[in-house]
């Protein structure tokens, strides 16, 4: 592991050198307060100042191409600058956006889609051209973009503009759920002629670029004529800071105003004494451990099942979470929509685990287990469940890797690693992160006849039955997948007092969360 101290934050002068945990992935934020809308005690929307609001990021490669958008700071950045035609409310359901509505066919594989009146940062209109020109650029066969898998039920071969502001997606199958697919993740809108991201970005949202150093800094300018009104502030900062500390010192010294994913024990720290305030979603952010299902041992569904069975999840829970969050039972979306509650909870079973081992011939079993300070709990995780697989004989070394790109590395690197989400639907988080020819399938689950169930699901008018057959391809991963998930921790954030207006019921990942739009400064 290597250990970048932050060169944004130095070269203002934060802090030349840091320690701490530091935090990123895919999970969510919200609510401390007893305000429904923000820090502080809310009051009347002022416009003006500039926000600074510090993230872990990705180092030199980092970019403002939205359909890369893969870290928290890649999304936040993302919908400053870009709209998509849907996104996700706080209850995980599709809201329109630069949709301002859609109309299926009887038989649910054609979607009428007509556009709102909105305009590029150029002045140009956003146009139905426009949508379908981004959506054929995510499904590039050449390219990994982060929704590809997402729009996969499209035809954009048939799909045809029917107007200015009119688009017919014709669909490969029938899709209930397709205005899942218009508010997936890095499905952003650009214009026709779009190319260089980096250094001339135009998009539709709520902040129109000015500058942009990879791995340091990003500033946005207030959008004045955005089509759900201009931000109430003049300028946005986003700075790197990939380690905790450097958060939580910036913050308290007032040269940020907002500090991304802060951990239990900070927000104990400070909760409640006036210097910050401190924003909780409870059980928010799945937590979990990886194992790659195509390799040695966890091609062997007996080590998975075995694996399951070592975690104890409460200490999991207590230990790596500082009991900020609670246990999971190896599926995602605990609470969502369509989630297997029925399932009996999991908990640890050293014997079963030991004579399952035996039958898989791995009875001193050794393997590497992946993890980084890129996360909060995930150097206390690995070191936990180190412990409690050796009382089942089973011998874990743990890996530490580099906060700038653990993310990428583990994608199809090494057998088992710390893994965590945020809030998506459960069927977003199956066409992204489990089908065969899904873009970040981390545990390599792919089974054609898992594919055709996520496909009947998807084809199934009657949500009673579409349920049944979710539940059905929950209980074939409870049984034998690839995450074991072990818990679902709160979400935290920090922000200056004179901070108003973040909302604090959305999880990450959806549209209020990181909504700099609608964040003023007192």
């Amino acid at each position: 592991m290597h250990d970048e101290h932050v060169p944004g934050l130095r070269r203002r002068g934060f802090l030349a050198a840091t320690t701490g945990a530091a935090a990123l992935a895919l999970t969510g934020c919200g609510g401390g307060t007893d305000d429904k809308k923000g820090s502080g005690t809310g009051g009347t929307p002022k416009r003006g100042g500039r926000l600074r609001a510090a993230f872990a990021g990705g180092g030199a490669s980092e970019t403002l191409d939205p359909h890369l958008a893969s870290l928290f700071a890649d999304v936040a950045r993302a919908k400053a600058l870009y709209d998509k035609l849907a996104d996700y409310d706080a209850d995980l359901s599709a809201t329109p956006r630069l949709a301002a509505k859609w109309e299926p066919n009887k038989t649910l594989d054609r979607w009428q889609i007509t556009l709102r009146e909105a305009t590029f940062h150029d002045g140009r209109p956003v146009t139905a051209q426009d949508v379908l020109h981004s959506y054929r650029r995510i499904a590039d066969p050449k390219q990994a973009f982060r929704a590809k898998a997402s729009l996969e039920p499209i035809d954009l071969d048939a799909s045809r503009a029917t107007g200015e502001r009119s688009v017919e997606f014709v669909l490969k199958r029938p899709t209930a759920e397709f205005p899942n697919v218009l508010a997936a993740f890095g499905a952003y809108i650009v214009p026709e002629h779009a190319s260089d991201f980096d250094k001339k970005p135009i998009g539709s949202g709520p902040f129109r670029f000015v500058s942009f150093a990879p791995g340091r800094s990003a500033v946005f300018r207030r959008y004045e004529d955005h089509w759900d009104g201009a931000p109430y502030l003049d300028e946005l900062e986003f700075v790197v800071a990939n380690e905790e500390s450097a958060r939580v010192n910036a913050l308290l010294a007032g040269q940020v105003e907002y500090a991304h994913e802060l951990t239990p024990t900070t927000a104990r720290a400070h909760e409640g004494r006036g210097q910050i305030e401190i924003v909780r979603l409870r059980n928010s952010a799945m937590q979990a451990f990886c194992m790659k299902t195509d390799r040695p041992p966890f091609d062997d569904r007996r080590v998975r099942e075995a694996f399951f069975l070592i975690a104890d999840r409460k200490e999991l829970v207590d230990g790596a979470l500082s009991g900020a969050g609670e246990a999971g039972n190896d599926l995602f979306g605990k609470g969502y929509e369509y989630y297997a509650d029925g399932l009996p909870q999991r908990e640890q079973d050293l014997g079963r685990a030991r004579a399952l081992l035996k039958k898989a011939g791995a009875e001193k079993l050794k393997v590497t287990l992946d993890t980084s300070a890129v996360a909060a709990g995930f150097t206390e995780a690995a070191g936990i469940f180190r412990d409690q697989a050796a009382k089942a004989g089973v011998t874990i070394d743990v890996r530490m890797g580099s906060k700038d790109s653990y993310w990428s590395d583990i994608l199809d690197g090494g057998t088992l690693c710390c893994y965590r989400s945020g809030a998506m639907p459960i069927e977003a988080h199956i066409s992204q992160r489990l089908l065969t020819d899904s873009t970040t399938n981390a545990t390599h689950w792919r089974h054609k006849d898992f594919d055709a169930l996520y496909q009947q699901a998807q084809s199934t008018r009657d949500k009673t039955e579409r349920s049944a057959v979710y539940e059905r391809m929950q209980r074939r991963l409870y049984a034998e997948g690839g995450f074991l998930v072990w818990g679902f921790a709160d979400w935290i954030l920090g922000t200056a007092r004179k901070v108003r207006g973040v909302e604090t019921k959305a999880p990450a990942n959806t549209l209020d969360w990181a909504r700099f739009d609608k964040v003023w400064l007192t």
